[in-house]
C-alpha cells in the first residue's frame, strides 16, 4: 500500500540536518561521555514548586478530558501576560492552548494555508519549519539571510518573494542566530504583510530570553492584530519541554476555526498539566527570570573565551539559549567541523546547514550544560578550530 506524499515528503526524504545529533545519541548509548551542546534543553530540570502544582492538580482529580480551547483560567492568565507584556488588547478568547509550541506552529500553518499555497519563512530557520509547512500541503518559501547582515532579514528580499504568497513565519529571538528583529525591521514586514496580504506567524518561545535590545511582539504593531498568529509555549521560559503545552494568539475568529481543528486533532491538553503552566506563570517575571539566568550567564562566558581567539567568530546574540559561531575559517562547512569535533572531542553540536544553506560555515552551540563544562567545550571548541587552521 502506498502512503500519501504529504507525509513521506515532510523533509523531503533527507534527515534535515540532524546526523550529528543521532551519531552523539548512538555514542551516549554505546557508553562513551559525551559533551551534547545539540538541542534546546535546560540542564535544570522544571522547578520542584511547578511539578508539586502539577501532582497536586493530578491528585485533585484533573486527569480527565480537559475542554479542547484549554481552561478557562490558563487561557485568561496567558491573555494577561500577553497583553501586560506587549500592551495589545488581548482576551481569553483570543487564546487557543495547545499541545507545546510545535502543535502550534502546524496549526497555524494549517489555518492561513491551502495545499500548494507559498508560505514563507527565514534562513537561517528552526529545523522543522520547511517540514511543518510541507506537512499541511503548502510549498515552503526560505528567505535567505546572510552573515554579514546578521542573518536578519532584508526588505527587498522579502517583497522579492511575497507575491502569491500566503503567510510569513518569523522567529524572533530567534533560533538558531540569537538575533533579535529591531524596530525597522519589523516595520518593513509589517507593512509587507499587509500590502501583500500576508498572514504573520511569529514565533516567540524565546521572549523570556533577552540578552540585548528589546523584543516587541509584531502582533502590537499598527494594522497587525487581525493579521497575526502568535506561537507561545511553557517549554523554553519555565523548563517545562516535557510537559508539551504552549498556545497560539489571535483573532477571535482564527481561534474559533482553530479550535474546530484541535476538536479533530489534539483534542486539548492535560487539565493538570494546563494547572500546572498556570501556577507557573502566575510566579511571574522572578521564575522566568530564574531559568533564564544560566544563558545569561554563559553567554557572557562564551563571549570571555571567544574575545580572546580570533579562529572562531561569534555573531550577534541578542537573546536565545544558542550560540551561532562562525568557523569559516578553518575551510570546513559547519557539518564537516561539527563531524571532526565529535570524533576528536566528543562534543556535539549542531552544523549550521541544519538550519539552512545560508548559514554554511557556521555551528550553533546550545549552551545547556554547567558553566564549567561549557566552558572547557568551548575552549576545546576553539582549540579543535585551531588545530585544523594551522
Amino acid at each position: 500500500m502506498q502512503l500519501s506524499h504529504r507525509v513521506t515528503n515532510i523533509t523531503e526524504g533527507s534527515s534535515d540536518g540532524w546526523d550529528i545529533f543521532y551519531k552523539a545519541r548512538q555514542m551516549i548509548s554505546e557508553g562513551k561521555s559525551v559533551t551534547e551542546l545539540t538541542i534546546g534543553e535546560h540542564d535544570t530540570r522544571t522547578d520542584p514548586e511547578i511539578l508539586k502544582a502539577m501532582n497536586h492538580a493530578a491528585l485533585s482529580g484533573h486527569t480527565g478530558y480537559a475542554v479542547v480551547p484549554g481552561t478557562q483560567s490558563l487561557r485568561e492568565t496567558v491573555a494577561a501576560r500577553i497583553q501586560k507584556n506587549t500592551g495589545a488588547p488581548t482576551s481569553y478568547r483570543n487564546v487557543l492552548i495547545t499541545p507545546g509550541g510545535q502543535s502550534a506552529l502546524f496549526a497555524a500553518h494549517i489555518a492561513t494555508n491551502e495545499p500548494g499555497d507559498h508560505a514563507l519563512f527565514i534562513e537561517p530557520y528552526y529545523a522543522t519549519y520547511p517540514g511543518t509547512i510541507r506537512s499541511v500541503g503548502a510549498r515552503p518559501i526560505a528567505i535567505s539571510t546572510s552573515a554579514e547582515h546578521a542573518f536578519l532579514p532584508r526588505k527587498q528580499d522579502i517583497i522579492a518573494a511575497a507575491t502569491g504568497a500566503k503567510s510569513l513565519l518569523i522567529n524572533s529571538p530567534n533560533n538558531p542566530t540569537g538575533a533579535i528583529y529591531g524596530s525597522q525591521t519589523l516595520h518593513d514586514i509589517a507593512q509587507i504583510c499587509q500590502t501583500h496580504g500576508l498572514w504573520l506567524i511569529s514565533d516567540e518561545v524565546y521572549d523570556t530570553q533577552i540578552w540585548a535590545g528589546k523584543h516587541t511582539s509584531p502582533r502590537a504593531l499598527p494594522g497587525m492584530l487581525e493579521r497575526t498568529l502568535v506561537i507561545g509555549s511553557m517549554s523554553k521560559s519555565h523548563a517545562m519541554t516535557g510537559s508539551r503545552v504552549g498556545w497560539i494568539v489571535g483573532p477571535e475568529t482564527a481561534i474559533d476555526h482553530l479550535i474546530n481543528l484541535a476538536t479533530h486533532t489534539t483534542y486539548g491538553v492535560a487539565g493538570f498539566i494546563q494547572d500546572a503552566a498556570e501556577f507557573a506563570l502566575k510566579q511571574g517575571a522572578q521564575l522566568e527570570e530564574k531559568i533564564a539566568a544560566p544563558f545569561r550567564r554563559r553567554r557572557l562566558l562564551a563571549q570571555d573565551i571567544l574575545d580572546a581567539q580570533s579562529i572562531v567568530g561569534l555573531m550577534p546574540s541578542q537573546g536565545g539559549m544558542y550560540l551561532m559561531l562562525d568557523i569559516r575559517s578553518t575551510g570546513l562547512t559547519g557539518e564537516e567541523f561539527a563531524d571532526s569535533l565529535l570524533d576528536a572531542h566528543q562534543i556535539a553540536v549542531m552544523p549550521g546547514e541544519s538550519f539552512g544553506q545560508c548559514a554554511s560555515g557556521h555551528i550553533r552551540v546550545a549552551m545547556t550544560v554547567s558553566d564549567n563544562a561549557f566552558a572547557t567545550a568551548l575552549r576545546s571548541l576553539v582549540g579543535h578550530a585551531e588545530s585544523i587552521k594551522l
